[in-house]
């Protein structure tokens, strides 16, 4: 009994295994790890990491802000237009390089990919995959009228949802069903990359609302159904986890260094939640009729209720984040894309509230954010090339084990 007290300790305080690729998550009772050889390794792919799709989220995140001008400065139209269209096509390039990683590894690595699934730090991990495929998504909806007739677009749309939601839907009841199963969990467990799955729910208004318009009314309201009922299930999560993360903070010990970017994916529900709701609010105005006008009010307040706590989670994580670097530098990982995809989609929230409020001011702060946004992926782009280049994202990864009693 006291033995395995221990291993239920040790593994609840390595917080490594989500933003420090060169150590590997010891978060289950009785677990090991161990490496395959070297040549039955596939270059590595045992180790693969299953939060790089959020590599993917973090680039087209960008193309969808930069499609909306930050800033709606005339001079700036095409430049804007020009930045979208490339952060696309990087974001695409990315998805079809990683997605191979993924697959592979599930076949020839299943119990290591089994393994990280279980891991309360990495599993949740799991769900920047259909996250970055409805995250392309939502981006070709917003760029690709700029190359492509308008059935093309949502042709594309449509068959990116077809493979995204599904995953989504099954990312996140598949996580929360193994953390149900987890006996030994403790509160020291619970960290930032919860929030995936959900907010990848809450994304999948905004790759269901571009197939309204051509739809038939009957489809259309179906669409409009599952929006409402994705966010739904995706914001309530988000709530739920919310609870928990706020009470292991001020509980218990600030996470590992490691694991600060974590911290910022709590602004992605709420900026994909607000801005979510303004659409669906939009897109439903021809089949609610003379209600149009009160769904569109009360949407644009809860949303703008949603940014303000977004304001002050943005605070709250900056001067965490300020907190930990004064104790020395953060441990660079894959994590690091944490910091992107949540900051860019306050940042499209904001620049929506913008236009829905007619308001000059909030435009220039998206235009700030924007800016903001831009440097993050900047800084972490570089540091993952130079990771890849020295060969730091080698971890061993782990392997499924019988607990111990």
């Amino acid at each position: 009994m006291e033995s395995n007290a221990v291993g239920i300790e040790q593994g609840a305080i390595d917080e490594t295994a989500l933003s420090s690729p060169g150590v590997p998550p010891t978060s289950s009772r009785g677990a090991h790890h161990a490496s395959a050889p070297r040549g039955a390794d596939l270059k590595g792919l045992r180790g693969f990491h299953p939060g790089w799709f959020g590599a993917v989220m973090g680039t087209a995140i960008i193309g969808v802000a930069a499609s909306l001008n930050p800033g709606q400065v005339d001079a700036l139209t095409s430049p804007a237009r020009v930045m979208a269209q490339t952060m696309s096509i990087l974001a695409i390039i990315l998805a079809v390089v990683l997605v191979v990683p993924y697959l592979v590894r599930f076949l020839l690595h299943g119990d290591a990919a089994l393994a990280d699934l279980r891991d309360p730090f990495t599993g949740a991990l799991y769900g920047t995959l259909p996250g970055g495929i409805l995250v392309i998504a939502a981006t070709f909806a917003a760029v690709g009228p700029t190359w492509f007739s308008p059935a093309t677009v949502q042709g594309v749309v449509a068959g990116l949802d077809w493979v995204g939601i599904p995953l989504a839907f099954i990312a996140s009841v598949v996580f929360a069903y193994l953390l149900f199963l987890r006996s030994e969990t403790v509160p020291e467990t619970v960290n930032g990359s919860w929030f995936i799955p959900p907010v990848v729910n809450i994304v999948v208004p905004l790759v269901l609302l571009p197939l309204v318009p051509a739809a038939s009314p009957t489809t259309a309201r179906t669409l409009l159904l599952m929006s409402y009922g994705f966010w739904g299930m995706g914001f309530l999560l988000y709530l739920l986890i919310l609870t928990m993360l706020h009470q292991r903070l001020v509980l218990h010990p600030l996470p590992h260094a490691g694991l600060a970017p974590s911290l910022w994916i709590g602004l992605g529900p709420i900026g994909v939640g607000a801005l979510a709701l303004v659409k669906m609010a939009a897109a439903s105005a021809p089949l609610v009729g003379p209600l149009a006008p009160s769904v569109e009010l009360a949407s644009k307040l809860a949303a703008t209720m949603l940014w303000g706590f977004g304001v002050w989670w943005l605070i709250a994580a900056s001067l965490l984040l300020v907190h930990y670097l004064r104790s020395g530098p953060l441990p660079f990982g894959i994590g690091w894309w944490g910091f992107t995809f949540p900051l860019g989609a306050f940042t499209v929230a904001t620049l929506s509230l913008a236009s829905a409020w007619d308001l000059r001011s909030l435009q220039w702060i998206g235009a700030g954010l924007f800016v903001l946004l831009f440097c993050f992926w900047l800084v972490v782009a570089w540091r993952t090339l130079w990771g890849l280049k020295a060969g730091a994202f080698t971890r061993a990864p782990q392997v499924l084990s019988q607990p111990t009693n």
